[in-house]
């Protein structure tokens, strides 16, 4: 069998698994998003105990729904259809909050070029070791007036829907939306980007966080394992464990082979 024949399988079935994930994260995300903030009634004292899990699961699939959309800025979630590749991905940081794809496809690029340098739209040059300030230059970078705006009308159209049941709102939409901001860039950005003592290897100035696989999934999915990403940006999120055997085999054979 011709090797492109089987590259060319071997990509469909990568992107038929990836579209497969990305759909269980949009569609679960959809589902709570609705169910949460227009059929449970939140009046009965005993779902009130299930709201912190519900509230935590969707700031974990928010997340996701940002890691979606971040494998499309990379080509790597339908890489044979970049329609629906950019469609998916703006659609996701649409629901997220209200984000400009093309403006976050821009800056994430470079980002890339200029990994934790002074031209690096994600890197604080004058905080690279203090978490707050530079997680609000991050977010104010980000949420500009087009995103507050958005922002506003959604919130105002939710406001005329739900009336009385609007907090249900800020609690399942507002609330994850800002927790997960604060998940991904801790472990998305600070944790692999931060300036220590240790002095960073290359020009992708980035490190992997130490997580075991599930952890990983939890906190970031596998976007933590940052080291990864730069070096082939092309690999989805869910294959990246896969590459930091990889790597960590390349570089310490004694390990994997032990």
């Amino acid at each position: 069998m011709a090797t492109s024949t089987i590259d060319r399988r071997v990509s469909s079935a990568t992107t038929a698994v990836g579209l497969v994930l990305a759909g269980l994260v949009v569609g679960t995300w959809l589902a709570v998003h609705i169910g949460a903030i227009f059929l449970v009634d939140w009046t009965a004292t005993w779902l009130w105990l299930a709201a912190p899990v519900v509230v935590a699961l969707q700031c974990w699939l928010s997340v996701g729904l940002f890691i979606v959309a971040h494998d499309a800025m990379h080509g790597s979630l339908a890489p044979q259809r970049p329609w629906l590749n950019r469609a998916i991905g703006c659609f996701c940081v649409f629901i997220y909050a209200g984000f400009s794809y093309d403006k976050l496809y821009e800056n994430h690029h470079a980002h890339h070029r200029n990994a934790g340098t002074a031209d690096d739209p994600d890197f604080d040059i004058d905080h690279s070791r203090s978490f707050w300030p530079w997680y609000f230059k991050f977010f104010r970078h980000y949420f500009g007036w087009r995103e507050f705006g958005m922002l506003t009308v959604a919130v105002v159209m939710y406001l005329l829907i739900l009336r009385e049941r609007f907090p249900t709102m800020l609690v399942f939409w507002a609330l994850p939306a800002l927790l997960s901001s604060v998940q991904l860039f801790y472990f998305g950005t600070y944790r692999p980007h931060r300036v220590d003592d240790i002095p960073f290897g290359d020009r992708h100035r980035a490190r992997s966080n130490d997580l075991s696989h599930f952890a990983s999934l939890l906190t970031c999915f596998h976007f933590g394992y940052h080291y990864e990403h730069h070096d082939a940006p092309s690999v989805p999120w869910w294959k990246l464990p896969a590459q930091r055997r990889s790597t960590i085999n390349r570089e310490y054979p004694e390990v994997g082979n032990g």
